[in-house]
């Protein structure tokens, strides 16, 4: 019987899935999360009867996450944003956004030898071979891919979206590839409720399952085989999971050069995020819409998902950062001011997130990511948004968590096979 438990570090979407795979496993698990609650950045806040994310979120339909998501009995209720109507907004006008036929026969963002590209291109996204692109940055790829100025704008905006990176000359063409490829075939959807709901039915299997949760529980440092608390007590861990960005898992393990060389390399994704509580929408058919000569994002998500009460309307806008880049939010008042004019007045909750963190690490262009397996100290596993290569944001999270535990029980399996294989050995 093992004496020692296995510890997560972390209670968002990536340490509950760990929690929850392992406790299932029927290992005992502890989870120490150093806020007051469960969820990290899927948490969501009720303002003035709204419910706010932390800036804009979308569930990828056929994405990682909400396949393991389903593995795991969590069924997150919601709805796909419809794309008729959807606007795009370039050197200050609007026109029809061209990601389907009528759109892109209407719109006069683009000029017909522009619309015929871009109908091709966006036709053939799904069947992609994104192998093709390894090497290249997002910015070669679509300089040879397409040939009209508006075509490549509009290419580029649209892995902004789908990405929330705005770092063209950095960014893997693969990656960025299959990631649009993930979203122009299967679409995103809104969370009913809010990402609260994810994180705390994920808590509520979990603890269900037999692991321990505990908030406002810091983690001062991680050893192979024991962790140490903030009031300096330690604990022995069988296993040990890190679920948070690389300068927290560098920090927790002072002795790994493996993960002080991911925080050295790892180009964090930032966004600017203006989240809005409005009474009522002046203009209720201007529901999204997405910069094309700046790297913008509108989005009424009460217009699709079920996030506030008495007829308030979410409405999450967002500037994709570049690298080392800060904005205010002058201009995403501005594109507000075109779309909802007088949406001051009718402002009933209203937070201005200057940098969130979106992803804790680019997926950049000739550079492999780290495992989930630490290679210097043993027994010790990274999970996050930064771990791993062939998926993006949630869906890397849930990816690298199920990698992280299946690569912790194998070992043991192992470990627990060895004794019993020498004594055979023995008897011959």
């Amino acid at each position: 019987m093992r004496a020692r438990p296995d510890i997560v570090i972390g209670g968002g979407l990536g340490g509950l899935t760990c929690a929850l795979l392992l406790a299932r496993a029927g290992r005992e698990v502890v989870v120490f999360e150093k806020a007051g609650a469960v969820g990290g950045r899927a948490s969501t806040h009720e303002e003035a009867g709204a419910l706010l994310n932390l800036g804009p979120h979308a569930l990828y339909c056929e994405g990682a996450a909400r396949t393991l998501l389903r593995e795991l009995g969590v069924a997150p209720a919601g709805a796909r944003p419809p794309m008729s109507g959807a606007l795009a907004r370039d050197g200050g006008r609007l026109h029809a956004l061209p990601v389907g036929f009528t759109s892109i026969l209407s719109t006069s963002l683009l000029g017909l030898g522009e619309k015929l590209e871009a109908a091709r291109l966006l036709q053939s996204l799904p069947r992609i071979d994104w192998r093709a692109l390894r090497g290249r940055s997002v910015g070669e790829w679509i300089e040879g891919a397409a040939r009209g100025d508006g075509t490549r704008r509009l290419l580029h905006a649209l892995v902004r979206l789908t990405t929330y990176a705005s770092a063209p000359d950095l960014l893997a063409a693969d990656e960025a590839a299959r990631q649009l490829a993930l979203g122009v075939s299967s679409g995103v959807m809104y969370v009913h409720g809010g990402w609260q709901t994810i994180a705390r039915e994920l808590a509520r299997l979990a603890a269900g399952a037999g692991a321990a949760i505990h908030v406002s529980s810091r983690v001062a440092a991680v050893a192979p085989g024991r962790v140490t608390l903030a009031d300096g007590s330690e604990l022995p861990a069988a296993s040990v999971f890190i679920a948070g960005g690389p300068a927290v898992a560098a920090e927790l393990v002072p002795s790994s050069a493996a993960l002080a060389a991911a925080r050295s390399a790892a180009v964090p994704v930032h966004a600017a995020c203006l989240d809005l509580a409005l009474t009522g929408l002046p203009r209720p058919r201007a529901a999204f819409c997405l910069g094309v000569d700046e790297p913008l994002y509108y989005s009424v998500h009460t217009a699709t998902a079920e996030l506030a009460r008495g007829g308030v309307q979410v409405i999450h806008a967002a500037r994709y950062l570049a690298p080392g880049e800060r904005a205010d939010a002058s201009s995403l008042e501005l594109m507000l001011d075109q779309l909802q004019p007088g949406w001051r007045e009718r402002v009933v909750a209203r937070r201005f997130l200057p940098r969130l963190v979106v992803a804790n690490d680019l997926h950049a262009v000739g550079r492999r990511r780290p495992g989930p397996a630490v290679p210097d100290a043993p027994g010790v596993f990274a999970v996050g948004d930064w771990v791993g290569d062939g998926a993006m944001l949630a869906d890397a999270v849930l990816a690298s968590a199920k990698a992280a535990v299946a690569l912790a029980l194998d070992a043991d399996r192992r470990a627990e096979a060895m004794p019993a294989s020498r004594a055979a050995v023995a008897g011959l």
